[in-house]
């Protein structure tokens, strides 16, 4: 167990899975640089106007004057509220404000709808939100409603368990077991493939699937290895990496309107913000200085 748990934290590259009996009570995490953070976005490039001219969905933006985005503000890495000042950083959270820059020439121009696993194509598809922001994965059945630009991360699946669990090995020991998951997501079916044998719970968001792990309502909790690390570095201690990560490759996309032309758009805007390293940066500031991770991993590869 200690070898595979080894195996994980060098994936990782961060010693953050620490042993030891959990709490219900959120402890605080590595913080965010908000100086770094913000000054990274002031800088950001903004688009000229041919190019917004030769997008529909980027004039309607434009000349609504705010970019509406259905996001999260409780994803401790990806988007977070800050109640010290309202503002909210993270990495899916400098995306968004950095795409408001690029066409609306001020970062801060944005409106946040929150959205859940489940809510997330129905906000684009009333026409309620412009995109959305929050660790959304590419998937075929989610494209024949909506349409997505990226990938701009990719990531796996796992299983977290209580600190101080030794009877979940993996994946491969939860047959039986209650296993919590986010209805609504990629979970229901990846455990329907690797742990049919599983008990399976649905929950709307993060918060309830760990909070019915951290009360024993569940054994362990399935979904990606990236909203995992967003637990274990804000909470250390309570949780632990049960295994290796598993499962395909998760692209995280941004959800735009079915057949829209602000994928395009947007996939030129996800371009430049590689090139130009803010979107390394961007990792750097959000994950890396707060995991203990160095290097910045490679950008996947923007769909044609």
């Amino acid at each position: 167990m200690k070898n595979v748990k080894k195996a994980f934290v060098l994936l990782l590259t961060v010693a953050l899975l620490l042993a030891g009996v959990a709490v219900a009570e959120e402890t605080a995490g590595v913080a965010i640089d908000k100086e770094a953070f913000d000054a990274l976005l002031a800088a950001g490039p903004v688009a000229d106007d041919d190019a917004i001219a030769a997008s529909a969905w980027a004039t309607a933006v434009k000349e609504a004057g705010v970019l509406r985005v259905g996001g999260t503000r409780t994803s401790f890495l990806f988007s977070q509220l800050d109640e010290t000042d309202n503002g909210i950083r993270g990495f899916d959270a400098g995306l968004y404000q950095l795409l408001a820059r690029y066409i609306l020439g001020d970062e801060t121009k944005y409106e946040l709808t929150q959205v859940t696993s489940s809510t997330r194509e129905a906000v684009l598809q009333s026409g309620e939100v412009d995109a959305v922001f929050a660790t959304y994965s590419i998937t075929p059945s989610r494209q024949e409603v909506i349409s997505f630009a990226g990938p701009y991360y990719t990531s796996k699946q796992a299983v977290l368990v209580k600190a101080g669990n030794a009877e979940i090995t993996g994946i491969d020991s939860l047959a039986g077991k209650n296993v919590a998951t986010q209805s609504g997501s990629t979970g229901p079916s990846i455990l329907a493939e690797y742990a049919p044998d599983a008990v399976v719970q649905e929950f709307e968001d993060d918060t309830q699937a760990r909070t019915a792990l951290e009360q024993g309502r569940v054994d362990a909790y399935v979904t990606d290895y990236t909203l995992m690390l967003n637990a274990i570095v804000k909470n250390p201690g309570v949780y632990e990496i049960a295994g290796d990560v598993f499962g395909p490759e998760d692209n995280y996309g941004i959800g735009l309107p079915l057949d829209s032309d602000g994928a395009a758009f947007v996939n030129d805007f996800l371009r430049r913000i590689e090139e130009d390293g803010t979107w390394a940066q961007l990792w750097k500031i959000s994950l890396g200085d707060r995991t203990g991770i160095e290097t910045a991993p490679e950008a996947p590869a923007i769909a044609e």
